[in-house]
């Protein structure tokens, strides 16, 4: 018999296992959320826009790597996300059957349910059918046995309460979730969920809203009913749709208008009463010497109840600038006192028509 010998060292390979960072928890800045066990980075990434089949994967992949190198551990999405639906949990799902499989015990991982995903009554808001058929669809997208966070993406005002609240618990007993939040909730709404979690036993920790410098609404009343029941909060559309970046601040009305290409954020709510604070505020961002991105996420976090911010971005250099905050978290309070001049509601708010005003 002719044996035949491989020299394994010399056969090419078509695919090289990735490996993270041995200095990815150098940086980041980790806070807890509420009374609870769970950490996050101060700075999240959402898959909201981004990371669709809209985008190339290849291009997404090099965001999460990177994203995952420099410390960033948490992952937002929702069924919905993409577009198309759904296409966002698909890919990140095919990251976890690759580069993050290994590290999956360090990933925070979370999806949410509640906004539209399929056609008919049953395809939105928060019966407990609608969210647990989404729940067993995300995992599914997205290759994991369990969400670390899963959310009610939305208040049902048609809905009881005591039954989302108790979809949530079904999830956190079935061992799909590890932890469970609401987002977008009023502070009464809030509070109330918060009742019926702690009657079934169950943590509800945090609350995900919409919080930045033109869109103050969290601080009349929400953020105290998040200290006083020991939850967290984590903020989504902190740089305003990026309204609140370098970019727009530079920019007249016309040419704003050209280039806000946001799915939520229609042209007329941008006025130029609202192009004046965001110049204003750049301003502010230029004497501490950061860009307005990275004062407007910092500015987020200064209350130590938001324990984490999300970004949405399309690239590993808008990524990096991002991560430019953690150079300069902490303001002056003349500087808060400047800030607050421009610092006020404009009216760019969509997503509080979920919730009672």
């Amino acid at each position: 018999m002719t044996q035949i010998n491989f020299d394994y060292k010399n056969i090419p390979h078509t695919f090289t296992p990735w490996a993270a960072s041995q200095d990815r928890y150098n940086d980041m800045v980790y806070r807890r959320v509420g009374d609870s066990g769970l950490i996050l980075p101060i700075i999240s990434l959402g898959l909201w826009y981004n990371f669709g089949d809209n985008r190339p994967f290849d291009v997404q992949r090099e965001i999460l790597r990177h994203a995952f190198d420099k410390g960033i551990t948490h992952f937002d999405l929702a069924n919905n996300y993409g577009p198309p639906y759904g296409s966002a949990e698909e890919n990140f799902g095919r990251m976890m059957r690759t580069d993050f499989k290994p590290y999956r015990h360090e990933l925070i991982i979370s999806s949410k349910a509640g906004w539209d995903m399929w056609p008919g009554p049953q395809g939105q808001l928060g019966s407990r059918n609608y969210l647990l058929s989404s729940l067993d669809d995300s995992l599914r997208r997205q290759s994991v046995d369990y969400f670390d966070i899963f959310y009610s993406h939305r208040f049902d005002p048609i809905t009881p309460l005591d039954e989302t609240i108790g979809a949530l618990a079904s999830a956190i007993h079935s061992g799909k979730a590890r932890y469970v939040g609401i987002s977008s909730y009023s502070a009464k709404h809030t509070a109330k969920a918060k009742e019926i979690a702690n009657q079934l036993g169950i943590p509800l920790i945090i609350h995900q809203p919409s919080y930045n410098l033109l869109n103050r609404w969290i601080e009349s009343g929400l953020t105290d009913e998040l200290r006083a029941t020991g939850m967290g909060a984590i903020s989504f559309t902190a740089l305003a749709q990026g309204l609140l970046t370098d970019r727009f601040a530079t920019q007249n009305l016309n040419e704003i208008s050209r280039a806000t290409k946001r799915p939520s954020l229609p042209d007329s709510m941008i006025t130029e009463e609202v192009l004046f604070r965001i110049q204003g505020l750049k301003t502010i961002a230029d004497k501490r010497g950061q860009s307005l991105s990275q004062m407007a996420l910092a500015w987020v976090l200064r209350d130590p109840v938001i324990a984490s911010t999300l970004i949405g971005i399309s690239s590993v250099t808008q990524l990096d600038e991002n991560l430019g905050v953690l150079n300069n978290l902490t303001f002056s309070i003349q500087e808060l006192v400047a800030i607050n001049k421009f610092a006020v509601d404009s009216g760019i708010d969509l997503w509080r028509t979920s919730s009672d005003l």
